[in-house]
């Protein structure tokens, strides 16, 4: 075994950062299962991209290496899509820049590209990125266009010795770790969701009910975008036509569909609670505006006798009834008010009102 420095030695990257290499290498890391990893030479890691196989002193080592780059500049994207030892389908998903996901195999090599969230500081801005990775028994190999913490919290994780005999765990970990964030967001919606709720319940004349229907709209458009991400990497998994190395197997085709499927299943019945919220609300907002328009519609009932009343007195006409004497006007304003009580007695004999 070579003379290789500490896992202490490594840069501190748990928001998955650190000092890059010119072609854009974070960190190359070589893992045996029950111990803390050490970090591995440029020599060490030319070697392998180039021929395929570690030397000699770490072939002997029951473990596997961990090389993972940044593909932002076009100088990293060129030497990895140069990398002799993969195939060129290979090559090309690692520096692919869409944010499509994809799980494919050829041969004995697993590879794809899949979700995570980036390094944004607030929940609400959190936007969803993707890292790619090309998996082989002895090596995994990932790539990222923006700083991708879930990784960096994997990374870590096998610098405390938590070190997995397949680096294929290491990708369902990650998995895992973006379906836990996936369910701290659904917990965060589920809150506004439940004092949405506890607003409808309790609703009086008092209560904004624009408010709330943009309470609302923010959960279900935060819903629908983790959806449009969540469901394509649930049918890669339960793909039928998807065939894994049988090392691969188990931790990528059984544990990583359950954990998806688990969050999709979270993400529906949130969803659908906010669809409910929604009809009650837009059946409270249509309940208070035929409130409203019953009581202009009865104003505009009382009125109207009345209306006529002042109308027919209006005429300039001779002859007018109560048009001589000092309290005419006062006998017709109580022959208005008397009409219009007359009016709303009749609406409530009739069950108008």
């Amino acid at each position: 075994m070579p003379n290789l420095p500490s896992a202490g030695a490594l840069p501190d990257l748990l928001s998955e950062g650190g000092t890059l290499l010119r072609d854009g290498l974070v960190w190359a890391i070589f893992c045996r299962p029950g111990k803390e990893p050490v970090e591995l030479g440029r020599d060490v890691v030319t070697q392998r991209l180039t021929t395929g196989s570690f030397p000699p002193e770490l072939m002997k080592e029951d473990g596997w290496a961990w090389f993972h780059f940044d593909i932002v500049h076009t100088l990293s994207r060129a030497q990895i899509e140069s990398i002799p030892s993969l195939p060129e389908e290979v090559r090309q998903v690692l520096t692919n820049l869409e944010r499509s996901t994809r799980l494919e195999s050829e041969g004995d090599i697993v590879f794809g590209a899949l979700p995570a969230f980036d390094d944004t500081s607030t929940d609400d801005e959190r936007n969803v990125s993707t890292w790619r990775f090309a998996l082989e028994p002895d090596l995994l190999l990932t790539t990222r266009r923006h700083p991708i913490p879930a990784l960096g919290v994997v990374y870590h994780e096998l610098q405390r010795g938590l070190v997995p005999r397949s680096p294929a765990k290491v990708v369902d970990r990650a998995l895992l770790e973006f379906a836990d964030t996936l369910r701290r967001d659904f917990a965060r919606l589920d809150d506004q969701l439940d004092r949405a709720e506890d607003v409808l319940l309790m609703l009086d004349r008092d209560t904004d009910l624009g408010r709330m229907s943009g309470l609302l709209g923010v959960a279900r458009r935060r819903s629908t975008e983790l959806r449009r991400v969540l469901a394509p990497v649930d049918r890669i998994f339960r793909d039928e036509e998807l065939e894994l190395p049988e090392w691969a197997e188990d931790d990528l085709r059984d544990r990583s569909q359950r954990q998806v499927h688990a969050a999709l299943d979270d993400l529906l019945a949130l969803q659908d609670r906010a669809r409910s919220l929604q009809d009650e609300l837009t059946s409270n907002q249509a309940e208070e505006t035929n409130r409203r328009l019953y009581i202009v519609s009865v104003g505009t009932t009382l009125m109207l006798p009345a209306t006529f009343v002042t109308g027919f007195f209006g005429m300039n006409t001779g002859g007018m009834f109560l048009s001589g004497g000092a309290w005419d006007t006062v006998i017709a304003g109580i022959l208005c008010f008397g009409i219009m009580l007359g009016t709303w007695f009749v609406l409530k004999l009739t069950k108008l009102l």
